[in-house]
């Protein structure tokens, strides 16, 4: 899913995480009437999508991301591209690696 996508289905997302709208929406700073609301085809705002995507299709911890973080990310693809290429292989690697090794557990 690539920057401001569309979020096809919100409610799909929620029920794959096992989580009701309380859970879910309150993660990114949505009530659960709000929600509900995108839930039942009202458009979601852009900066709303956004976050959407980044806490619960990317699964990323918010409050463990700082603004450093992204200025390093920044630093290392401006003053080392192959390095930056080659630490982002890996971490693909490894994610996938993880991801066959959930799917082997779940079918188990």
């Amino acid at each position: 899913m690539k920057l401001f996508d569309k979020i096809p289905n919100p409610r799909e997302i929620r029920r794959k995480l096992g989580l009701n709208q309380q859970e879910f929406w309150s993660r990114i700073g949505v009530t659960q009437s709000g929600g509900s609301r995108y839930e039942s085809g009202r458009n979601m705002p852009k900066p709303v999508r956004e976050l959407l995507r980044l806490v619960h299709v990317e699964q990323i911890d918010l409050a463990k991301v700082r603004r450093e973080d992204f200025e390093i990310v920044e630093y290392l693809k401006e003053t080392h591209p192959d390095l930056y290429k080659s630490l982002r292989k890996a971490v693909r690697a490894r994610l996938d690696t993880q991801g066959e090794a959930e799917g082997t557990v779940a079918e188990a």
